[in-house]
């Protein structure tokens, strides 16, 4: 084996054992530039990735089945035809769902300048210069408003849910129809109706003041629901979160989406479904390419940039909100 071969091999070998433990959102982006540079990288990890299959398919034998293993624990798969679409990075992303990230996310700049984010329909999610991460849904409306004593945010209408980083130093308050809710490091959903406020907590705490000049400030805890309504001196109610209101918020949250020799074109219908960036065939005729991956459905950029290292398509933004995909010729 050359030394470059055995280069490769080591790099590969690496890049396993870190989607093993959980790739950060850096060494995601890092994984991806890797496997665009050379095609070969792909393919040692594919081998790589095989070979800790069949290590694990050695579970499947215990002693208590008998003294000698079973033969077909390791036995090598039935031959498939190979498909000239399907590279070893499409397999690398169905094995691993390396889809991961926010293809629409967006830095406000400039504090303390207030910034703007208007939702027209779909799901976006806004990373802040602090590091927390604002999705939203819907006709979601909101501000930005960071200080160095507090990172203000006010939701106009609709719904979002906030992951805020922690800092100590300067809490993070957002304000709904004259609801105030306090977090330092915390993730929780608000949702702004016509009479009423209500928040979700999904991790940690926060404290919600109903209004201005209400001394209640209760404090609402994972898995815990508060409902305030807008009327003068409403109070808030805080009751165990159901089921139902979990499974709501999980609804238009991104997910990961299993594809499995699904034609290109269905694919792209069910991406631009769930997001306001829309990805748009050049030739109706590459609709038919069938996609094997697992893909995270909010990563569009992500997806079509593993399309273009592996399919040969090309991907062309056009304004802030489409992406065209044509065949490199």
């Amino acid at each position: 084996m050359s030394a470059d071969s055995a280069e490769l091999r080591r790099a590969a070998a690496h890049w396993l054992a870190l989607h093993d433990r959980g790739l950060t959102a850096a060494e995601q982006d890092e994984f991806h530039t890797w496997l665009a540079a050379d095609p070969r990288r792909g393919e040692w990890f594919a081998r790589h990735r095989a070979g800790w299959q069949r290590l694990d398919q050695l579970s499947a034998w215990r002693p208590a089945h008998g003294a000698e293993p079973n033969a077909d624990v390791l036995a090598p798969p039935a031959a498939r035809p190979r498909r000239p679409w399907l590279s070893p990075v499409l397999l690398a992303a169905a094995a691993f769902a390396i889809m991961a990230g926010g293809a629409v996310a967006l830095r406000h700049t400039g504090p303390p300048a207030a910034d703007l984010a208007v939702v027209a329909g779909g799901y976006e999610r806004r990373v802040l210069d602090d590091g927390s991460a604002i999705e939203l849904t819907g006709d979601a409306e909101i501000e930005v408003h960071f200080t160095p004593a507090e990172r203000r945010v006010a939701l106009r209408r609709g719904e979002a849910l906030f992951t805020v980083a922690k800092d100590a130093a300067r809490p993070f308050v957002v304000r709904a129809g004259g609801v105030a809710v306090r977090a330092v490091g915390t993730a929780f959903n608000v949702r702004l109706g016509a009479e009423r406020v209500e928040v979700l907590v999904t991790e940690g705490r926060v404290q919600i003041a109903p209004s201005a000049t209400h001394s209640a400030a209760p404090i609402v805890a994972a898995g815990e629901r508060a409902l305030v309504l807008l009327a003068p001196g409403g109070a808030a109610r805080v009751a165990p979160a159901a089921a139902t209101d979990l499974a709501r918020l999980r609804a238009w949250q991104p997910q990961l989406l299993d594809f499995a020799g699904t034609p290109l074109a269905e694919v792209i219908a069910e991406l631009n479904r769930r997001n306001r960036v829309q990805l748009v065939l050049a030739d109706p005729a590459l609709g038919r390419l069938p996609i094997a991956a697992s893909i995270r459905s909010d990563n569009l950029e992500g997806f079509a940039r593993l399309l273009a290292a592996s399919a040969r398509l090309r991907a062309e933004p056009q304004g802030d909100y489409r992406i065209v995909l044509r065949a490199v010729e």
